[in-house]
């Protein structure tokens, strides 16, 4: 009797506990994702922060060797580090008269490659360019803003909305959705003045660009991309990287307005004059 009597009391008193400890926590406290990514108060994960893509694919998006650099008399500065690949498969389905067209892209990089003119780098490939860019998120249906730092690039990701851009751009014309912890982004619009990377890898306007942001852990994200375009390739195909979080003290994007760089290489004699 005294044995049950001890074992009611200690029952009861684990019951007790437990429900001051529900009275305390707040019931609007969200629990992290499986990945242990914060969430913001809507329960959605938290991807506010500045990212950055540490690989080689802004030279070429395909497993490639290191090789010599454009300009012989600077050595190893500037060279073409080897890289693996961020495409499945390694495989990029080209028609064949698009095969061509991406290996003349691939000579004439050094004067083809929109990035050399400091065009708006596009999607993705702002994504992995070798800058960081920041993503602002906010709560319930608000839409989400992505900011990078080559040529002052951005682009808005709205969020749960339909419509079409009223004319094609750079960096398309972006819709988002949530997938359980998964960032969908669905991107239309494009214009065919971006490339994939300096290795001539190019598309058309019939461009269609779904990416994937699914939270790794609190500071990695992975990032997933389905590329179709009719016009260029037999097939959609796939590319995947993981994004890390800046996590320097003082961390923030900087502005690279290169367009002052380039002046000479567009306009030659009509660039703008110094003021006399």
């Amino acid at each position: 009797m005294r044995n049950w009597l001890k074992v009611a009391l200690i029952t009861g008193s684990i019951a007790a506990v437990a429900a001051v400890l529900l009275l305390v926590v707040p019931t609007s406290a969200q629990p992290p994702s499986p990945s242990g990514a914060a969430r913001m108060a809507d329960g959605k994960p938290n991807v506010n922060g500045i990212w950055e893509a540490h690989n080689s694919a802004n030279w070429d998006i395909q497993t490639h060797q290191a090789r010599q650099g454009p300009v012989l008399a600077l050595g190893a500065a500037f060279s073409i580090p080897g890289g693996v690949g961020i495409v499945e498969g390694n495989d990029i389905p080209y028609k064949p008269e698009a095969l061509a067209k991406k290996k003349e892209n691939a000579a004439n990089w050094m004067t083809a490659d929109p990035e050399v003119k400091c065009y708006l780098p596009g999607i993705p490939r702002a994504t992995y360019l070798p800058y960081p860019f920041q993503i602002v998120q906010s709560t319930g249906t608000a839409d989400i803003l992505m900011t990078y730092e080559f040529a002052s690039a951005s682009r808005i990701i709205r969020m749960n909305r339909t419509g079409e851009s009223p004319s094609e751009t750079w960096m398309g014309w972006s819709r988002g959705r949530w997938e359980g912890d998964t960032l969908v982004v669905d991107v239309t619009s494009f214009n065919d003045r971006t490339w994939f990377d300096r290795a001539g890898n190019y598309h058309s306007d019939a461009l269609h660009v779904v990416e994937r942001y699914t939270p790794m852990t609190r500071d990695a994200l992975r990032y997933d991309v389905t590329i179709e375009d009719p016009k260029v390739f037999t097939r959609s195909w796939k590319m995947s990287m993981p994004l890390y979080r800046r996590l320097d003290k003082d961390a923030q994007l900087m502005e690279y307005k290169c367009v002052d760089f380039v002046e000479e290489l567009m306009y030659g004699p009509y660039r703008k004059q110094p003021a006399q």
